[in-house]
């Protein structure tokens, strides 16, 4: 028996998240029925991030194990040939069996992509959010830096998550506005809460447009209440840029 990690690259457009679940089709179940075919075994993968609906990876990282003899190197591209293009398996390789996507320290990074411009692009409407008021960047790289460190992101969870412990590391977050029209929020921290970095997209939206001070963002972490920050920003502009792990590989 060996243990596989997976790179996978995704489209999210037409999925309700990666978790499988009842209501629509998830990334986690294409993945195991196409590996399930391919292998002749019954494989559930465990994924590192369970990504909301409509929200796409070009790094999401998954394992699973197996009696298989394709080298591990070459099941990537065995199994693309059973995916449909929305998916796409960018690395396949063995990993030690005590390897846990989720468990072993890693640091994640995730992109907001705003388009920040008077009128929208079609062609761009399923991977940014149209915004169509000016976004002051200064004041919202102001506000991004007080997100930076160890917090309880208690205002940027979800109320409908269940966890008990919302204290999470920043290590980085940064704004930036390209020649395109296109403000990029990243984030990178070792774990988020659920919708945490749509909430801080949000949140930062609220600064940008002047409605709240850069320096409010200490005041809502200290406060704990998810009433207290931004709305939750469309899912369509996230996306999983990639995750970093130590020596547990």
């Amino acid at each position: 028996m060996k243990r596989i990690k997976l790179v996978v690259a995704y489209d999210g457009t037409n999925y309700c998240g990666w978790q499988v679940q009842p209501s629509g089709i998830t990334i986690e179940e294409v993945l195991n029925h196409a590996l399930s075919e391919l292998l002749g075994e019954k494989i559930q993968v465990v994924g590192a991030s369970r990504t909301d609906s409509g929200v796409h990876s070009l790094g999401n990282v998954a394992v699973f194990d197996t009696n298989t003899r394709i080298p591990p190197e070459k099941l990537c591209y065995a199994l693309n040939q059973r995916l449909p293009e929305d998916i796409v398996v960018q690395s396949s390789c063995e990993v030690s069996g005590h390897f846990h996507p989720r468990r072993c320290y890693s640091e994640k990074t995730y992109e907001y992509r705003i388009l920040n411009r008077k009128l929208p692009i079609p062609t761009l409407r399923k991977y940014t959010y149209f915004y169509y008021r000016k976004l002051d960047v200064k004041r919202m790289q102001q506000a991004a830096a007080c997100l930076v460190g160890k917090h309880d992101f208690k205002s940027f969870c979800s109320a409908k998550s269940m966890v008990e412990d919302t204290v999470r590391e920043i290590l980085s977050c940064t704004v930036e506005r390209t020649k395109e029209d296109f403000i990029i929020i990243r984030v990178k921290g070792a774990g988020f809460l659920y919708h945490m970095v749509r909430i801080i997209a949000g949140t930062l939206i609220l600064v940008g447009i002047g409605d709240l001070a850069p320096e409010e963002i200490v005041r809502i972490l200290k406060q704990k209440d998810r009433c207290k920050a931004g709305p939750t920003a469309p899912a369509q502009g996230l996306t999983m840029i990639g995750i970093e792990y130590g020596s547990e590989l």
